[in-house]
């Protein structure tokens, strides 16, 4: 059996929504210091709904294949339900992931909701937090 699924190989050697939109309505960057991965996601909002999304990852394929996967799932989806996207539901509709990398597709959703909760504090007035730190516990 092969180790990443074709979907994931799809996502990453053919990422979609790469890149940055300028004037995004939510921007939400998290980090994993400890495997180095780092994830920027931008949201265009309008009518609370996600008319754009597009995504920056220095990381594994998986990171990669995650951020891919995760702004196709939330495009053109309410704010509301957007902010529902599960790790797991990412890594299911990639046809799986090895569990040693299950914490990419955390990114993932945590990037989104980071993004989401930049649009809110934006929204009420309040000033934009930029990075947010995935420190995962030692036991994990």
């Amino acid at each position: 059996m092969a180790l990443y699924s074709e979907k994931v190989m799809d996502h990453f050697r053919n990422p979609r929504n790469v890149g940055v939109i300028e004037d995004a309505d939510g921007v939400g960057e998290v980090g994993n210091a400890k495997c180095g991965d780092i994830m920027k996601m931008y949201l265009k909002i309008e009518d609370e709904t996600i008319t754009d999304v597009k995504f920056e990852t220095f990381g594994c394929g998986s990171a990669i294949a995650s951020s891919s996967m995760a702004t196709e799932m939330i495009k053109g989806k309410p704010v509301a339900e957007a902010m529902q996207l599960t790790n797991k539901a990412v890594a299911e509709a990639l046809d799986g992931l090895p569990d040693y990398k299950m914490h990419c597709s955390v990114l993932a959703e945590e990037a989104i909701r980071s993004a989401i909760e930049d649009y809110e504090r934006k929204k009420r007035g309040e000033p934009s937090l930029t990075v947010k730190e995935n420190v995962e516990s030692e036991d994990n």
